[in-house]
């Protein structure tokens, strides 16, 4: 089948499935799961392996907007008077998930019906771990619009989630380093760290030109809205495609590009609500459904331990590392207790990361393994994640009842 014909069904059951979402009341982030799990090669068939296999371009486009926008949470100027709070809380959850994650998998390895050697459980365990620390910013940002939530709260929610997923993208670099060495892809050394190290801080340094760059075109289409937002989305594959191209962490520069530029230019909001309002659903709608195609049924059914551990691991470390980060940091009472449920939800930037292994040499088996268990935690991460983020937010006083019932997420 044709690549835009499949496109084109693709878009039209999407329109569907967001009436249905609403009609059902989950987001549309699932519903799209939902669909394109369904119509995937492993249930109705409608879409190809072929397809799904030329589309990476595509959902590296959604990863590169996604991820700026993202990054565009940490604005200085909201985050001002208690961003060494949001930095302790971010480490302190990222770090205890990522380690909770990992002494799981390591523990119950005998137990996950995984088909990998002995050997090989530690790289399992640290691969795991290095994927659960990230949080789906898409999902919160729905929930807090559809709530029409404002206030420190909100706020700090946003900014720790922004923070989280810089942290680990960085955890993930150098997970992926001591794996490839317990695999023998590579010797270790201290010059392999410093390689990754160097990669990081170049990934950060092409984030900030490319951030620079941009405000500087749009600086020259002052007097042209839409020219400014052409660019902008052009800058934003640019950076992306160039870190990728030169072996760099193409999430973490389009992450701190959004950061920059959400600071660096008082207009840059007007491009991302272009984005919130144009091409949002578009780029949710292509990057979800075509991640679902990946998966493979039978995982759910031969695996369902993998799941389990995975989930109750990554949801002990986010609220018992917020609670302590946020006891260190003293932080509201609210944040120390509840914020950690907020962050339940995973999706995005996890598959994104789960997708990029297929790109790895020597990870030929791997790859498969983890992008099925990444979607199908997804799966639940976000269908339940959106109840405990909204259960939250309500709790913190910030929620305000909707006028009118939307379509939008």
């Amino acid at each position: 089948m044709h690549t835009l014909f499949t496109l084109g069904v693709i878009f039209v059951l999407g329109s569907f499935m967001k009436w249905v979402s609403a009609k059902l009341k989950i987001l549309n982030v699932v519903g799209y799961l939902i669909l394109g799990f369904i119509i995937g090669p492993d249930v109705l068939g409608l879409v190809s392996y072929k397809f799904i296999e030329d589309t990476h371009s595509l959902t590296d486009v959604a990863l590169s907007l996604i991820a700026v926008f993202v990054g565009a949470n940490l604005r200085y100027n909201i985050i001002s008077d208690y961003w060494k709070q949001i930095a302790i809380v971010s480490l302190f959850e990222t770090m205890l998930t990522f380690t909770l994650v990992t002494s799981g998998f390591y523990i119950f390895f005998d137990y996950l019906g995984l088909s990998f050697a002995e050997e090989q459980r530690l790289s399992i365990a640290l691969l795991f771990g290095g994927l659960s620390a990230a949080t789906a910013p898409a999902t919160i940002l729905a929930v807090i619009h559809e709530l029409r939530a404002k206030g420190k709260f909100s706020s700090f929610l946003l900014s720790v989630v922004a923070a989280d997923n810089a942290i680990a993208l960085i955890m993930f670099s150098l997970a992926m380093t001591v794996i490839k060495t317990l695999l023998g892809k590579c010797s270790y050394s201290f010059a392999s760290l410093f390689d990754v190290l160097n990669i990081i801080f170049l990934s950060v340094v092409v984030g900030i030109v490319g951030a620079v760059i941009s405000e500087s075109i749009d600086r020259f289409f002052a007097k042209y809205p839409s020219i400014k937002t052409t660019s902008t989305l052009g800058m934003i594959l640019l950076v992306y495609g160039f870190a990728q191209d030169i072996g760099l962490e193409p999430l973490l520069s389009s992450l701190v590009m959004g950061v920059v530029m959400a600071n660096l230019s008082k207009e840059f909001f007007l491009v991302k609500k272009e984005f919130d309002n144009h091409l949002k659903d578009i780029i949710f709608l292509l990057f979800f459904t075509i991640s679902a195609m990946h998966l493979d049924i039978n995982f759910l059914f031969t695996m369902p331990i993998v799941v389990v551990v995975y989930v109750v691991f990554r949801i002990m470390g986010k609220v018992i590392g917020v609670y302590i980060g946020g006891k260190i940091s003293k932080s509201d009472p609210v944040i120390q207790k509840y914020l950690g449920l907020a962050l339940f939800p995973q999706a995005g930037i996890a598959i994104g990361l789960a997708l990029s292994l297929n790109n790895e040499a020597g990870f030929e088996q791997i790859a498969p393994i983890m992008l099925n268990a990444i979607i199908a935690t997804t799966m639940v991460h976000e269908l339940l994640g959106p109840l405990f983020t909204t259960y939250v937010v309500k709790l913190s006083g910030e929620a305000r009842v909707k006028k009118h019932k939307s379509l939008k997420s």
